[in-house]
């Protein structure tokens, strides 16, 4: 059963308004009385009513979170960075999990059409027209994290993906890699798009061949990754390193690579993107992009507070467009630059 707020007031001999006050942070509530509330509704295991407080105060205290997945070690640190900037200002994460464009149009519909929503944060592969028109036509305040960010009127977070793939790709020629086969991410995927183009703009600038056939589709996922590493090392003619366009699809090519009977790094380098928390348990260590996950969840979240709490409207030439940089982790997967 429930612990209320009544059964808090009684064991602290205070008001039940002492309660809720002290529970909001109200600055008029004594500091010993607060923190006596406090200690006590954490013994009891006190959870409050977010519905109800919010119906209670007319305003919401809600952050709708739409993510493409939540099951990838990816998305969950973006959900972690977000719920360390909005749960210390009072405010909840609900988290809808699209796996397709039409479920992420879907979720946004449902999320704003909920009144009791205050702002939004969205992941998206790519902005359809479908999605802009939805966000472009809603008085909820959101933040939009893809790696273009471009033509919408709304705060965004990107990524500098293409300088992060181009960067590894040049760590990889400089350590005397010339086969280089590159494992993409899904199609209509901006960021997979980016890694990609900074992929073939890096061999092109260092007069590596690109072989088409070393370019296999992924779709960012460890089996994906397998299956297209298993294909490469058929091949007669083999790459010498892959380039996965995140750790997920690398961490698939050691399996692969392992099935063959060979060595990472003696008969085969690999690089990922991301630095997920699970690469650096790898044996060996991968070398990877690393992308501040986290970071980009907190990045959102404080642009979407602090438009909900301005009172400002979407739109406004007051826009943020944030680029989280990235940098390169160097571990045992690959050949190491001779200097």
């Amino acid at each position: 059963m429930s612990i209320t707020i009544k059964e808090i007031a009684e064991k602290a001999n205070v008001s039940i308004a002492t309660v809720s006050r002290a529970l909001n942070n109200d600055k008029n509530v004594k500091p010993n009385t607060r923190k006596a509330v406090l200690s006590i509704a954490k013994e009891l295991k006190y959870k409050p009513n977010i519905l109800a407080r919010s119906l209670a105060k007319n305003k919401s205290n809600i952050i709708g979170v739409v993510l493409p997945d939540v099951d990838g070690e990816f998305f969950s640190e973006i959900i972690h960075g977000v719920d360390e900037i909005v749960y210390p200002d009072g405010y909840h994460t609900i988290v809808a999990s699209s796996h397709s464009q039409r479920s992420i149009v879907e979720s946004l519909v449902r999320f704003m059409g909920e009144s009791l929503i205050r702002g939004i944060i969205i992941i998206v592969p790519t902005i359809s027209e479908q999605i802009k028109d939805i966000l472009d036509n809603s008085t909820i305040p959101a933040t939009v994290i893809n790696s273009k960010g471009e033509g919408i009127d709304h705060d965004t977070v990107t990524i500098d993906n293409y300088q992060g793939a181009y960067s590894m790709c040049e760590y990889l020629i400089k350590a005397g890699y010339k086969k280089i086969a590159h494992i993409k991410g899904p199609h209509n995927n901006d960021d997979a798009i980016q890694r990609t183009e900074g992929f073939t703009d890096a061999l092109q600038n260092y007069k590596i061949p690109i072989h088409s056939e070393w370019i296999i589709n992924g779709e960012f996922t460890a089996e994906s990754g397998k299956d297209a590493c298993r294909r490469l090392l058929t091949m007669t003619n083999k790459p010498d390193a892959i380039f996965a366009a995140n750790d997920m699809m690398a961490l698939g090519c050691y399996k692969a690579i392992r099935s063959f009977g060979l060595s990472i790094p003696e008969d085969i380098g690999v690089a990922g993107f991301d630095d997920i928390f699970i690469s650096q348990f790898l044996t060996p260590r991968l070398t990877t992009v690393h992308v501040p996950i986290s970071e980009i969840g907190r990045a959102a979240a404080a642009s979407l507070i602090e438009r909900i709490e301005n009172g400002s409207e979407n739109g406004n030439s007051d826009l943020k467009s944030i680029k989280v940089s990235t940098g390169l982790v160097i571990g045992g997967s690959c050949r190491t630059i001779n200097n």
